[in-house]
């Protein structure tokens, strides 16, 4: 299976801004004429593990009273509760700010699901002005992220906010 994931990330350019632009292509097809965000975000964690070199989990966090729960994720099981301002999740989604951490251990309070994840990025999701949940990233690989990562899922971020109808959201 290892072998079968090398294959279809190779199929992906090098270049990480022309990278993200084929994966923005290709959610914003997977999007049209499909609002309902569950399959959306299921969607686009497959297509963000495929694409991307040097990831161990990726998925994303949803707000549900008052905290982030799990929502669709690729990787190994994974925290189902994250409180506001605790770990990467939390502090992104309590500050309204995206997170890059190079080393996670040096991060304060940094929940750790997973032992083998050395750094993490963290792009808050927002409906009618408020934070609705988080698209977090692991990587086995120390400093893995950078400002191009954080332009491209940026961008990720703002097509799955225009493109989703978040009120299906309040029914999970």
């Amino acid at each position: 299976m290892e072998e079968n994931m090398q294959e279809l990330v190779s199929m992906y350019p090098t270049d990480i801004k022309e990278c993200y632009q084929l994966v923005n292509a290709q959610l914003s097809s997977m999007l049209e004429n499909e609002p309902f965000v569950l399959p959306n975000l299921s969607n686009c964690s497959a297509l963000l593990r495929l694409a991307m070199r040097e990831i161990n989990w990726v998925g994303f966090y949803l707000m549900k009273n008052g905290e982030l729960l799990l929502g669709p994720f690729q990787g190994k099981p994974a925290c189902v509760h994250i409180r506001l301002g605790k770990g990467v999740c939390g502090t992104a989604a309590q500050k309204d700010c995206p997170q890059l951490v190079p080393d996670v251990h040096t991060f304060p309070g940094h929940i750790s699901c997973d032992n083998d994840s050395r750094s993490e990025i963290v792009i808050p999701i927002h409906t009618g002005g408020k934070v609705i949940g988080v698209l977090d990233i692991d990587s086995p690989v120390p400093g893995r992220f950078h400002s191009d990562d954080l332009e491209g899922l940026t961008e990720i971020v703002h097509t799955l906010e225009e493109c989703c109808d978040w009120t299906d959201v309040a029914l999970l």
